[in-house]
């Protein structure tokens, strides 16, 4: 291991969280604005649900809803075309699928970690 490696469980994640707060710690957009775009910016390049999996919390955090993600998808089309807008209408989708499907595992682990202690 060199010396910049960490032992992690999550070394991609923890990767992928470490550029996003570069481009946080450079950029003066606001929170949500650097969601807009880079929900646009996915859009653009045709990103798997996985990517915008990745992309759910900070962009619920910075107070993005689904109704602005179809106005980004509405803005975009004119430039991307409707082959990409579909393809992201179906991976977001499958995005929050799989958010949802790692919330319910995290739900049922804590769960099975407090019957535990209960006993």
């Amino acid at each position: 291991m060199s010396e910049n490696e960490t032992e992690t469980d999550t070394p991609v994640s923890d990767a992928l969280l470490a550029i996003t707060a570069t481009s946080l710690d450079y950029s003066d957009l606001s929170p949500r604005e650097l969601m807009i775009a880079r929900i646009a910016a996915l859009v653009a390049v045709d990103a798997p649900a996985a990517s915008y999996a990745l992309n759910a919390l900070p962009a619920a955090e910075s107070s993005i809803n689904l109704d602005d993600v179809e106005d980004i998808l509405v803005a975009v089309a004119p430039i991307v075309g409707t082959s990409r807008i579909v393809s992201a209408a179906a991976n977001i989708a499958d995005g929050l699928g799989i958010v949802i499907a790692l919330a319910e595992v995290e739900l049922e682990e804590e769960l099975e970690a407090e019957a535990e202690a209960e006993d």
